[in-house]
């Protein structure tokens, strides 16, 4: 059924969820393989070396976000990879998930950005509106 999966996360409460879903989608099939999306912001990514003081420290505190999911997966005995990319969170994974061909896309409803969502939309709005392949928006 479900055996390339795009999971998309931000390390939020929401995409913890997310992940768990994926995982359960996952273990529908005996050979399903995750692939975590990780998107750095462009806008953020200069003023978050800046204000923790080398890029090494960012990465590292971007990994313990991510740290969580990989828990899930490695729990339930899935599959995964991880991407890191940067650039703007929607039209990235957009991008990323429409070259690849993913079966499906599980991604949270909301993420950390709050202020963003309200005035621009949602990732997973933008997400669920552009990528080729069923999303699944998880609460």
């Amino acid at each position: 059924m479900f055996k390339n999966i795009l999971l998309a996360t931000d390390g939020s409460e929401h995409a913890f969820r997310a992940a768990i879903k994926a995982a359960e989608v996952a273990k529908l099939s005996d050979d399903a393989n995750i692939t975590i999306i990780y998107v750095v912001d462009g806008s953020t990514s200069k003023s978050d070396v800046l204000s923790d003081g080398s890029k090494e420290a960012v990465y590292e505190r971007r990994l313990r976000k991510i740290r969580p999911t990989e828990e899930i997966l490695k729990q339930k005995q899935i599959n995964y990879t991880l991407e890191i990319l940067k650039g703007e969170p929607g039209p990235e994974i957009v991008r990323y998930a429409n070259k690849q061909h993913f079966d499906i896309v599980v991604i949270g409803s909301r993420g950390l950005n709050k202020l963003q969502e309200m005035v621009l939309g949602s990732v997973s709005h933008k997400v669920a509106k552009r990528v080729e392949c069923p999303v699944m928006i998880v609460k």
